[in-house]
């Protein structure tokens, strides 16, 4: 009774602390599900930020400016129902994107720490992985990131322009028709280096603020809500900085008319010749209001869906 009572016993604790490392199936389930859980909250933010990074700035347009106002303004002209314009395609996007750097990050942050001697990778460790699953993730994602980008924006669009997509599918059927396959992944590059910031920033940075804080605050913080709404937060930080001036050219291409820009080095060039170096960062305020819950939100779900898969799966 002795050895193996006190196995069961040091597992139990174990897993009401620390709940193992999850592999295979199980990790595109959690980490996939926990983004879409998440995306369905901060999907009106979300869409917001479409709206103010592809707004142009020109002098007297009447435009309204700031995040309420841009509310006020889309919920007067096109309803409360458009906050939740594209939720399909934000689904979808979650779902191939987030599931895809998710299982990339835990697999080979897993192979890694199996190799180390204490268990643990190093911060640098942590990010270069992170970037690897991201730049995945980005690749995967691009098509349903584009008709995303496309139904948030579309309500912005004169009546005679907007493409009154049905739903997440229906775009991408009608874009592959009308513009080819290529057009699914406008935008790939700065998409891709967008998604390795993003997961570098969100991934990498809770992992390390959720080792700081439960290694080094002499106790104070324990493996529980408080920590991981605390990690998260400042992983949001973290993200949004990194990746604001990417996201701001990323959407512009993804909504672009043909030959519009010549690219996103032309993009780029193009927003700062005609805005200014601040357009690069307009929806920042947004953006974080927007990618703090949902980071919040994703790191919460999966941290409680992780210790309901270890308690479902404890042998009795």
């Amino acid at each position: 009774a002795g050895p193996l009572s006190s196995y069961k016993m040091a597992r139990s604790n174990t897993s009401k602390s620390t709940p193992p490392p999850q592999r295979g199936a199980i990790v595109l389930l959690l980490g996939g599900t926990s983004s879409m859980m998440a995306a369905t909250c901060t999907h009106p933010l979300d869409l917001l930020k479409v709206r103010l990074q592809t707004a142009q700035s020109t002098a007297g347009s009447g435009t309204p400016r700031g995040l309420v106002g841009t509310a006020v303004s889309l919920v007067k002209n096109e309803g409360f129902r458009a906050l939740y314009r594209g939720l399909t395609a934000s689904l979808g996007r979650q779902g191939t994107y987030s599931t895809t750097r998710f299982a990339v990050y835990d697999f080979i942050k897993n192979e890694f720490s199996a190799r180390s001697p204490d268990g643990q990778l190093t911060v640098v460790q942590r990010f270069g992985v992170a970037m690897t699953a991201g730049g995945c993730g980005g690749i995967v994602g691009t098509p349903m990131d584009v008709c995303n980008v496309r139904m948030q924006d579309d309500g912005r669009l004169p009546p005679a322009q907007r493409r009154n997509y049905k739903h997440v599918f229906d775009a991408l059927i009608r874009i592959v028709r009308d513009e080819g396959i290529t057009k699914l992944y406008s935008g790939l590059g700065p998409n891709v280096i967008r998604a390795m910031l993003m997961t570098a920033g969100q991934l990498a940075s809770y992992d390390t603020f959720k080792d700081l804080l439960l290694k080094k605050t002499s106790g104070l913080f324990k493996d529980n809500l408080i920590t991981h709404f605390t990690a998260s937060t400042l992983a949001g930080g973290v993200a949004t900085l990194l990746t604001q001036p990417v996201d701001v050219i990323k959407t512009r291409v993804m909504v672009a008319t043909p030959g519009m820009y010549s690219g996103p080095i032309g993009c780029a060039a193009t927003t700062l010749k005609q805005e200014g170096i601040l357009a690069f960062f307009k929806g920042t305020v947004p953006a974080f209001t927007r990618l703090g819950p949902q980071t919040i939100l994703t790191f919460v779900f999966l941290e409680q869906l992780r210790k309901l898969h270890a308690k479902l799966t404890e042998p009795q």
